[in-house]
């Protein structure tokens, strides 16, 4: 298990404390009515919880990767929808990390400060995991580039206040030509589109994006013109993790929920559960653990500036995979009643975990590419 300083926990007890008190008493009619949670954003104001990936130069809480996951578990236990909501601002930051520059970064990160959140607009209606397949384009016109075309399944598109948006700047180059571009809300011509109801995360705000003529100017470049899809795989790589604490989190909130139906069930501590049950409840434990240890593992090459763009991809997986698992078994062990109650809601929660941010297939295809890679010369001569 990971030993966590005084710090990690500190952070871990106050998420908790904070999911405790304004997440969990509402999660389940959010999920019911499928409506955004804007009274979260100001609850969360004061602990500024929404700059935890803020430098602290910038006023943020310059929080390392390790901390940011033990946050995101916490909100992915409490509800899964709001989570989304908190990690898909962080998205949207990392992109200004890699490639901002410092005037750019206290531009966006300004209203994330005020207690506002960002969105990260990347995929189109025919280029999800093909990226470099999107139409939409941004054409230099003097000292401005103008957005034309649209973004789909956008999360937080609806309530942010800063995006970051993904647009070919040459499209005759194709992913080559792609570019990422600083957009601020109520630039004319920008507008929200259909809002998206779905199976599971129903309260976090998944919305269409339109731009006709969007004028943006050129100091909102994020990088140099073509580099859109190197900045989106290096964000990518450092948003991944989130999706697999969200994931930790959701799977530990379902066998909790199963363990605690159990002992209402068999409230006579001479009376267990059967053999059978008891092991399934031990594989779902061991399977949580093992992914959090990834999960965690991941994290502290990334804070120790490691390579751990694999890595990411395999906690993405692992963790949506056990997610998916565990939250299937606790409905099917507690019968009719995981059916029926709040446990539907974690496994609905979970699938999304194995589709967005880039889909558990794309992962694997990363995963097995590098175990295809040539081995060095030192394994080749049974060195390791």
């Amino acid at each position: 298990m990971t030993l966590l300083t005084p710090d990690h926990l500190r952070v871990k007890e106050e998420a908790r404390a904070f999911a405790a008190a304004h997440i969990i008493p509402r999660a389940a009619e959010h999920d019911r009515s499928g409506e955004f949670h804007p009274w979260l954003l100001e609850a969360a104001s004061a602990s500024r919880i929404f700059s935890m990936a803020v430098p602290r130069e910038l006023g943020g809480l310059d929080y390392d990767a390790l901390t940011q996951a033990l946050v995101l578990e916490e909100w992915g236990y409490a509800c899964a929808g709001m989570g989304t909501t908190l990690a898909a601002s962080v998205l949207a930051q990392d992109s200004v990390l890699v490639a901002g520059t410092e005037e750019q970064k206290r531009r966006f990160f300004e209203p994330i400060l005020a207690g506002g959140i960002g969105a990260f607009g990347l995929t189109e209606p025919n280029a999800g995991s093909d990226a470099g397949s999107g139409k939409s384009t941004a054409i230099k016109d003097g000292d401005d580039y103008i957005l034309n075309g649209s973004k789909c399944w956008i999360t937080n598109g609806g309530f942010a206040s800063v995006f970051v948006i993904y647009a070919l700047t040459d499209p005759a180059k194709g992913m080559k030509g792609l570019s990422a571009f600083i957009v601020e809300k109520g630039r004319p011509g920008f507008t929200i589109g259909t809002v998206d109801h779905k199976l599971g995360i129903r309260s976090s705000n998944t919305v269409e994006l339109l731009f006709k003529d969007v004028r943006i100017p050129a100091a909102n470049l994020l990088g140099k013109e073509g580099e859109g899809m190197k900045i989106a795989m290096k964000t990518l790589d450092m948003a991944r993790p989130a999706i697999a604490a969200l994931s930790v989190g959701l799977a530990q909130r379902a066998l909790d929920a199963c363990v605690e139906h159990l002992h209402h069930r068999y409230p006579d501590p001479r009376r267990q559960p059967g053999q059978n049950l008891q092991f399934k409840l031990a594989d779902m434990r061991i399977e949580i653990e093992a992914a959090r240890q990834l999960l965690h593992h991941t994290m502290l090459l990334r804070d120790a500036g490691a390579p751990y763009s694999v890595e990411s991809a395999m906690a993405k997986t692992n963790c949506a995979d056990v997610a998916m698992r565990v939250t299937s078994q606790a409905v099917q062990l507690m019968g009719s009643y995981g059916y029926t109650s709040e446990l539907s809601k974690y496994m609905r929660d979970a699938k999304i975990m194995q589709i967005y941010e880039g889909t558990n297939q794309i992962q694997r295809l990363v995963i097995s590419r590098a175990v295809l890679a040539p081995a060095p010369a030192a394994a080749q001569k049974g060195g390791h």
